[in-house]
């Protein structure tokens, strides 16, 4: 049996990103930092963060206006490369 294709994503569109790093007081300053170089007309607003339970871990979640898959790239890995953050989904 062969494994079904993954769905292609018609760009531009929303694409909702989750990043997951440690828990630091500018961390989501970083975030936005990082989203803003790739992202620039980021909607600040559709922005929201969280704590994990035992108050280690932050995530950020947002939703960017994806242009194209090398866009995509190109973000994920500045912010996997900053060695702030842990996961990107």
């Amino acid at each position: 049996m062969s494994q079904p294709e993954a769905p292609k994503i018609e760009f531009p569109c929303d694409y909702p990103i989750k990043i997951i790093g440690d828990a630091a007081p500018d961390f989501k300053d970083f975030v936005v930092r990082v989203l803003t170089k790739h992202a620039p007309d980021l909607d600040h607003g559709k922005i929201t963060m969280n704590s994990s339970r035992n108050g280690k871990f932050l995530s950020v979640r947002v939703t960017i206006v994806a242009t194209g898959k090398p866009q995509l790239e190109a973000l994920f890995e500045d912010l996997k490369s900053s060695g702030r953050v842990h996961m990107v989904l």
